[in-house]
């Protein structure tokens, strides 16, 4: 019978890369063109790269009958999303260098850097290599970032915790030695063998293929589920007693993505199947993936992520078949409770007299600009701070166990660049904001996000302080696609781009991130989302309960239906 089923293109792709190599060495000394040989830019994808071009240039150079402004992007790996100064100084300059001066902070706790061209892929891949990080895995079908709680508050239990964030990064990355002979010359033996045909590579976990499309594992501490780990392949809710690590709550088959026009894809929050003990934790990441590594379709790759799986051989099936793998089974889940999935901006204090301070990023975006001088604050700082930079899921950052030596200098620093007030004058609403890159970079974006959605809330904002809304944190995000990637459907107000200047319009998501939210109004311009917000966010403020979130308030008036799984997000 797998010899009858028609694979996806990617599939054979794959299948003939000799691990990931194909033809991208000779690409890359391919100087005729900006861009890959086709094949390739699947399987670079693997290496943390996507090719890109600069669709705001594309009408004017194809007048001039130019080939597209070929560049990349690269997704450089951070699991649990901590970083040290030394790593931030690095990927900073690299930025400068080969990049186009800024860094993207993601909504999975990673850098990207765009708009690297192809002669610059090989020095700023080694370069970052040199401070200990790497971009395999950054993208491609194989287990994403993995993502941490960002907490630092959390002490012990937090350190534990993105421990075993770590371990999973690590047990699951691929152990392809391309990785190492495309980008760092191949200086290890074992590479030199392989290319000598006298041995060749192996991964024992994920075979030739590698997964059947991307797979994205995240580890929250209730109460706070800061990484969304519902929207993930596997999400572990951190089960603690007396300030020590017991395990996890095991969650699978969450995921974000869908296509317009096939109501039969759809967005998808995990379900909780049980407990596992934190020795444990990692033996259960590895079935669920080997689970959808076997079952997962390699047809159709719109069907391919474990949340279609789940759904197509239903969950007890699933869960079965784990528990066969493991050789034993999870326990009943612990109780846990979330309340938020928001970050806690400004100064708080660690129990070791370290203090830590979450400054907002809009749109995760790190540059300058006058009177806002954010990468030269950072900059600085990272030149005299001796604890981390830490990246929230939502696009923010905080920079973690300050000394209090060096508490008043970091925070002249900030106030004066401009970069204190940017965190201190907003509303909540703006400091709940996600947005993804959108145009002009990426290829699937039908509108703006990122580059628009401070526009647009410079709007909303006049109608959330004219109804003392200003400290309440409604979450709001917006992408240029239903790919999902600011995961808009957990937003308690989304926007997804339909074309330039158009948006659908979804409310009703909890604020904890446990429920998705719903369609409400189609193909809105600015004046149209205004229209439709305006007389929402006035009732919210007039009518609303005790603490009552803007999520729950439309679905208990009954402005939208609450959905309550992927397979009604459409009903």
């Amino acid at each position: 019978m797998a010899d009858q089923i028609k694979l996806s293109e990617v599939e054979h792709v794959k299948q003939a890369s000799n691990y990931l190599r194909g033809t991208i060495d000779d690409s890359l000394q391919n100087r005729v063109t900006g861009a890959l040989n086709p094949d390739d830019t699947h399987l670079i994808k693997f290496h943390g790269s996507y090719q890109q071009t600069d669709r705001d240039l594309e009408s004017e150079r194809k007048r001039q009958k130019l080939e597209p402004l070929y560049s990349f992007m690269i997704r450089v790996r951070v699991p649990g999303g901590v970083a040290s100064a030394d790593q931030w100084q690095r990927l900073d300059a690299l930025s400068d260098a080969y990049a186009n001066g800024t860094l993207k902070l993601t909504t999975r706790q990673t850098f990207q850097l765009h708009g690297v061209l192809k002669r610059d892929l090989q020095q700023t891949i080694a370069g970052f290599n040199q401070v200990l990080l790497d971009s395999i895995a950054g993208c491609g079908d194989v287990n994403r970032n993995v993502m941490c709680s960002s907490n630092p508050q959390e002490s012990e239990l937090h350190r534990q915790v993105y421990e075993t964030s770590v371990a999973i990064s690590n047990h699951l990355t691929p152990r392809t030695t391309a990785y190492w002979e495309l980008w760092l010359n191949g200086e290890s033996t074992y590479s030199s063998a392989i290319n000598e045909g006298e041995q060749e590579d192996v991964e024992p976990i994920y075979g030739k293929t590698y997964l059947p499309r991307k797979f994205k594992i995240a580890v929250a501490v209730p109460p706070t589920n800061d990484a969304d780990v519902f929207a993930n392949d596997i999400g572990l809710a951190a089960i603690e007693e007396n300030g020590q690590l017991l395990g996890f709550n095991v969650a699978i088959g969450g995921g974000m993505g869908m296509t317009f026009g096939m109501p039969e894809t759809y967005p998808r929050l995990a379900d909780v199947i049980g407990f596992v003990p934190a020795d444990k934790v990692v033996d259960v990441c590895e079935k669920v993936l080997t689970i959808q590594r076997d079952w997962g379709n390699r047809e159709n790759r719109k069907f391919s992520r474990l949340k279609y799986t789940i759904d197509k051989v239903g969950l007890d099936a699933f869960v079965t078949e784990l528990h066969r793998r493991l050789g034993y089974e999870l326990t009943p889940a612990r109780a846990y409770r979330f309340e938020t999935s928001g970050d806690a901006f400004g100064w708080n204090g660690g129990p070791d007299g370290k203090a830590h301070v979450t400054l907002f990023i809009e749109g995760g975006r790190v540059y300058d600009k006058p009177g806002y001088l954010l990468k030269t604050a950072l900059r600085e700082i990272a030149g005299f701070h001796t604890g981390q930079f830490r990246l929230t899921g939502n696009q923010n950052l905080t920079i973690a166990n300050v000394e209090p030596k060096h508490r008043s200098r970091l925070q002249a620093i900030l106030e004066e660049n401009g970069v204190w007030s940017k965190t201190e004058k907003q509303t909540a609403l703006r400091l709940n904001s996600l947005a993804c890159v959108a145009l002009n970079t990426c290829s699937l974006a039908f509108a703006e996000a990122e580059r628009y959605l401070p526009q647009l809330l410079d709007r909303i904002d006049h109608v959330i302080r004219a109804n003392n809304l200003t400290d309440d944190g409604i979450l709001i995000r917006m992408t240029g696609c239903p790919n999902g990637c600011a995961r808009p459907y957990l937003g308690e107000i989304g926007l997804v781009g339909r074309a330039i200047g158009r948006y659908n319009l979804y409310l009703g998501a909890n604020h904890a991130g446990e429920r998705l939210n719903k369609l409400y109004r189609e193909m809105l311009d600015e004046d149209g989302i205004l229209r439709e917000l305006t007389p929402l966010l006035e009732a919210y403020a007039a009518e609303r309960q005790p603490a009552e979130r803007f999520g729950d308030f439309v679905v208990r008036r009954g402005v939208v239906a609450a959905t309550t799984h992927g397979q009604n997000f459409h009903a």
